[in-house]
């Protein structure tokens, strides 16, 4: 790093954030570039019906809360006459406006509720034990979940467990994801070994297919902005000289991807905490598929935040190597570069 930057530069890999049970609950909400996100304000690509079809699926999903009363009919009529799902999931490729339903719809539901990704719901039980996470959650009239993705068999029969018992109470659900339900977890690991739970999670929602370009890459085409070694200092100087004090992070890319891994992914929230910009120096490819998965979770927070990268070295969209991108987790790494791609041009 040289020495002629200002001091005021800060190091993600100093930070050690902790976060209790409590305060990953009170930050379950939209990410902030959808704090107006509406249904008025969805914009369904013309050329793909499937949108506008997923939009007024959606609306007409949140409309059934004032039909529902004070007596939650909705729920007692669904469980006496047939259970069916009591939530909806929305299905599609990346960049198609899922997160932005979804918020929408978590905006025009009534309190409490609670908005977060997979993986923020799984650290809360983790964090605070099944009964508590269970008393918490109780009484919510929405969970939203983003970006759905088992990744762990007993992830899997956890949440199963969980929304079992939230939806027999009274609570609606709705997810996003890039797999279908009766999919989720092939490729990963013996899905045959937990179909009744896989099946059981996918009986729960109303399958919505939402189809359509990544918007994200409509007017993007190529690779991850890279700076050469040459500007990148210069580049640093003029985003410090826009951003607040002690806001601009630099860190050496694989020193950073080796501290992620002392770092839970529920915490990746708290670690850029008043950060405006990233800077990574020297980025290389990931070999390490457990580096990468967590190099994922970060780039989602850093993605819902909309703080922008500035990087050295290899492109962003190429750190994944290898045969990952032919794995399991093909899905996931791809709404990663679609992301990094974002990011860097940001």
């Amino acid at each position: 790093m040289a020495s002629s930057l200002p001091t005021t530069l800060v190091r993600l890999v100093d930070r050690a954030p902790s976060l209790s049970g409590a305060e990953m609950a009170a930050v379950l909400v939209p990410p902030r570039q959808f704090d107006g996100a509406s249904f008025d304000s969805y914009r369904p690509d013309p050329e793909y019906p499937s949108q506008t079809e997923a939009l007024e699926i959606v609306r007409t999903f949140s409309a059934s809360w004032a039909s529902t009363g004070r007596t939650g009919g909705f729920f007692s009529r669904q469980k006496k006459a047939a259970p069916g799902p009591s939530g909806i999931y929305l299905d599609g490729g990346f960049g198609v406006g899922k997160t932005h339903l979804l918020a929408a719809l978590w905006h025009a539901a009534p309190g409490p509720k609670y908005f977060g990704t997979f993986i923020e719901y799984t650290a809360i039980v983790g964090a605070m034990g099944y009964a508590a996470a269970v008393k918490l959650f109780t009484g919510a009239k929405l969970i939203a979940i983003d970006e759905f993705e088992l990744d762990d068999p007993g992830d899997t029969m956890m949440m199963t467990r969980l929304l079992g018992e939230l939806s027999a109470s009274g609570t609606r659900l709705a997810a996003t994801s890039n797999t279908p339900p009766n999919a989720l977890g092939e490729g990963r690991f013996a899905a045959a070994d937990f179909l009744r739970e896989i099946q059981s999670l996918s009986d729960r929602f109303d399958t919505v297919r939402i189809d359509g370009l990544d918007y994200r890459r409509r007017d993007i085409e190529g690779h991850a902005r890279v700076i050469g070694e040459a500007e990148i200092d210069d580049a640093v100087s003029a985003v410090i000289e826009k951003s607040s004090p002690g806001s601009v992070s630099r860190d050496d890319f694989s020193d950073l991807v080796s501290h992620l891994g002392t770092i839970h992914p529920s915490k990746f929230v708290k670690l850029l905490d008043g950060i405006e910009a990233i800077v990574l120096d020297r980025v290389v490819p990931l070999h390490s598929q457990t580096d990468a998965l967590r190099f994922v979770a970060f780039i989602d927070r850093v993605y819902d935040a909309q703080v922008p990268i500035l990087a050295t070295g290899s492109p962003l969209d190429e750190v994944f190597a290898g045969d990952m991108m032919a794995g399991g987790y093909r899905k996931k790494y791809l709404r990663s570069v679609s992301r990094l791609i974002a990011s860097t041009q940001a």
